[in-house]
């Protein structure tokens, strides 16, 4: 797998004109460090293949295509072609009505964030919207969405729903305790602070709207 991301790295490098060292220097990561990258030695970190995919203007998944190692691959939907519409598969995904706007992530290729110690966000769809956040977050117990515990305010509106484990959301002077099942809406302007307060990890899907969010900028701090 990591010889797999090595070797796509590569090829997207040279494939944009960067030598080793310029990509190495954009990246702030020695030379040797990305020559072992490259050659499936060594494991990037995510902040790194996300800085590696930025400097390349590439969306972090093509990073991660075909690197499972062999899994399996989950089941594709089929679209239904109706009569007299075209049938060539590679001009029908090519076509401009759908290129860029459908995107299938098999779970071992999301790419995730670290958000805070014990949090971590993983991203569900890819497509090249800004302003939309679509993702499945995981807080390991006792863990809290800012290192502090402070409570922070945004842009937008953030909905999500909790598949497992016991989830304090605090939200203004409010405190809600969400469990498996339950779901909750907030406007984002308004001071909030998420904490697992039990014993197994909490995991949810999430759903951010109205904001841009690139690990944790664009959150501002309350206190």
């Amino acid at each position: 797998m990591l010889h797999d991301i090595g070797t796509r790295l590569k090829e997207r490098r040279v494939a944009a004109g960067m030598s080793l060292r310029e990509m190495a220097r954009e990246a702030d990561v020695s030379p040797s460090f990305l020559s072992q990258i490259e050659n499936g030695k060594s494991q990037p970190s995510v902040a790194t293949l996300f800085s590696f995919a930025s400097i390349l203007g590439v969306k972090i998944d093509e990073l991660f295509d075909d690197a499972a190692g062999g899994a399996s691959a989950p089941e594709v939907p089929v679209m239904e072609v109706g009569d007299g519409q075209e049938r060539d598969p590679a001009r029908i995904w090519n076509n401009s009505a759908y290129t860029n706007r459908i995107s299938l992530i098999h779970p071992s290729h999301r790419a995730q964030i670290a958000v805070a110690h014990g949090v971590h966000w993983e991203r569900l769809a890819a497509t090249p919207e800004t302003s939309c956040n679509f993702m499945k977050l995981v807080y390991e117990p006792g863990s809290t969405s800012t290192e502090g515990g402070e409570t922070v305010v945004h842009d937008g509106y953030e909905y999500g729903y909790i598949l497992s484990g016991e989830f304090e959301v605090t939200i203004g002077n409010e405190v809600f305790v969400l469990r498996e099942g339950e779901s909750i809406g907030f406007d984002c302007s308004i001071p909030h602070v998420f904490r697992n307060i039990g014993d197994v990890p909490v995991e949810g899907i999430w759903f951010i709207h109205g904001t841009h969010i690139n690990g944790t900028p664009g959150h501002r701090p309350t206190a």
